[in-house]
């Protein structure tokens, strides 16, 4: 688990939007899944180190679900946090201002069922999802 992947997004909108629309359960359940047969009907955040992060990630014909959870090992509000994965992977997420634009830049450490490919696939068209979803509200 050497091979960290990178995904990144600039979103139309100031960082403190960006960042609410990112952290906030509210706005979280309405973007946190890669395509529109699945959705993620609850999540709870807790931005502090230490603070436990979750979300439901479910497939809408109910076939399949899972929860994603991870516990923050840095955060610092308006830029960017870092949180580890129970199976020890880690996530940073930054947030730059580019104007009247955002920059989103996700490295995560790849998990060892999936191609990295599929990876990194599926976390852009999440992240891809979060950005449509924040420019249009």
């Amino acid at each position: 688990m050497n091979n960290k992947i990178t995904i990144n997004a600039t979103v139309k909108g100031d960082v403190q939007k960006v960042w609410d629309y990112y952290t906030q359960p509210a706005h979280i359940t309405n973007w946190n899944f890669a395509d529109p047969s699945w959705h993620c009907p609850s999540a709870s955040n807790d931005m502090r180190i230490g603070g436990k992060y979750i979300a439901r990630m479910e497939a809408r014909d109910g076939s399949f679900g899972f929860d994603l959870e991870a516990t923050y090992d840095a955060v610092k509000d308006g830029e960017g946090f870092t949180y580890t994965m129970p199976n020890g992977r880690q996530v940073d997420t930054s947030f730059k201002k580019e104007g009247g634009q955002t920059n989103v830049t996700i490295v995560f450490d790849p998990e060892d069922e999936n191609p990295l490919d599929m990876q990194k696939a599926g976390w852009q068209a999440i992240l891809d999802n979060f950005k449509q979803y924040t420019e249009a509200n």
